[in-house]
């Protein structure tokens, strides 16, 4: 019986302290529906001043993209060579910045004309990529995101992302919104919300069910791709290969 109660008093002490308790779980209300290249294995979405660019993977199809938001139709488009992955981009200033998975390199573009400017290096594969005004914010698939100097691409310091069950790991495409960088969690429907100072998950957001399973094209459909309109507050995500985009609300689920 005394074994019995320290266990229990163990029990209620740590589910007492429980890191989870109080953090905000959000669903989210479909605002509006776009129609979206089911070709497109979405590995970047970014919204810079009203212009939707996405970039695309796979070995032979990976691309960066200018895209109509209403129609999904592509305006610009620029192949990679076939030995590239294409991973997240991000656009910083008057440039592009993209990532490829496993070559260890990125391309630097010129917004407008979307010509090849340069190409930096990183010792980690590449997923996603975005930058909170100063430096780049890239992910490797791992639960480690780095911030990169965008001039020298100097690796200025490494933050390690964790919730109360420990490392989160999987973090995918990135976006920075209001102070807190968003990350899709592969392979789930899940966006986490991530301090950039402390790399605590603050928040999660569930997208189960935005997409039926019928919808999606085999098992590599998964979510991956978020874009933000900060002159307006609209939140947009897709996936790879997905029929639509959505702008959706997010609601709390509290």
């Amino acid at each position: 019986m005394f074994v019995f109660l320290i266990v229990l008093l163990f029990f209620l002490s740590c589910s007492g302290n429980n890191p989870n308790e109080g953090i905000p779980v959000s669903t989210f209300k479909v605002v509006n529906s776009f129609p979206h290249d089911t070709d497109a294995f979405t590995q970047g979405l970014v919204l810079d001043n009203g212009v939707l660019y996405e970039g695309t993977g796979l070995n032979g199809k990976s691309s960066l993209r200018r895209v109509d938001l209403e129609t999904g139709g592509v305006l610009q488009n620029l192949n990679l060579s076939p030995q590239y992955f294409g991973e997240g981009i991000t656009v910083l200033g008057d440039k592009i910045y993209q990532l490829t998975w496993n070559t260890n390199v990125g391309f630097i573009y010129d917004k407008d004309s979307f010509n090849l400017l340069g190409e930096f290096s990183y010792p980690t594969q590449g997923w996603g990529i975005t930058h909170d005004g100063e430096n780049l914010i890239m992910s490797d698939g791992t639960s480690t995101i780095h911030f990169l100097d965008p001039q020298t691409f100097e690796n200025i310091r490494d933050l390690s992302v964790f919730d109360a069950n420990g490392p989160v790991t999987g973090l995918n495409e990135l976006e920075f919104i209001k102070g807190e960088i968003y990350a899709n969690v592969f392979p789930t429907d899940r966006i986490a919300r991530i301090s950039p100072s402390t790399g605590r998950v603050i928040g999660w957001i569930d997208l189960t069910g935005l997409l039926s399973d019928e919808d999606r094209n085999g098992n590599n459909a998964v979510l991956n791709g978020i874009a933000y309109d900060e002159t307006d507050g609209r939140f947009f995500v897709t996936g790879k290969l997905w029929p639509l985009l959505f702008e959706i609300k997010l609601v709390s689920a509290d």
